[in-house]
């Protein structure tokens, strides 16, 4: 059973960092392509940032140059650095990932449950 759990979410002021982390556990032939979405109250839920095995990484333009998405193929876990951080960004935060379970299966899309990211004075 592959599990993504996030960590990391809290309170922060605006201007403030917070560092979220996911890990991937399970059994599973490979993780490919991970990221985080969020959704704001109300609001639908968008894509943040995505990073490829190969580390390239896309963002949204609403936090493009203030987060910044890692990942470490080893452990199978996906970061996400948020500075900067402006109300707008209150959100529940989820890690995804696009897994192979076995060699040659297709991928699966999995989604955490979610972190709350609140940015307030």
């Amino acid at each position: 059973q592959v599990q993504l759990v996030e960590s990391g979410g809290g309170l922060v002021q605006p201007g403030g960092s917070l560092r979220l982390s996911c890990a991937v556990s399970g059994k599973m032939y490979s993780a490919n392509d991970m990221g985080w979405y969020r959704q704001p109250p109300g609001k639908e839920r968008e894509l943040v940032a995505v990073i490829g095995r190969s580390t390239t990484a896309i963002y949204a333009d609403s936090v493009k140059g203030r987060f910044t998405i890692s990942r470490e193929n080893t452990n199978n876990t996906v970061d996400l650095q948020m500075d900067s951080l402006k109300p707008e960004d209150t959100a529940v935060y989820s890690c995804t990932a696009k897994i192979v379970l076995w060699q040659g299966s297709r991928e699966y899309d999995y989604l955490g449950r979610g972190t709350q990211v609140t940015v307030s004075s």
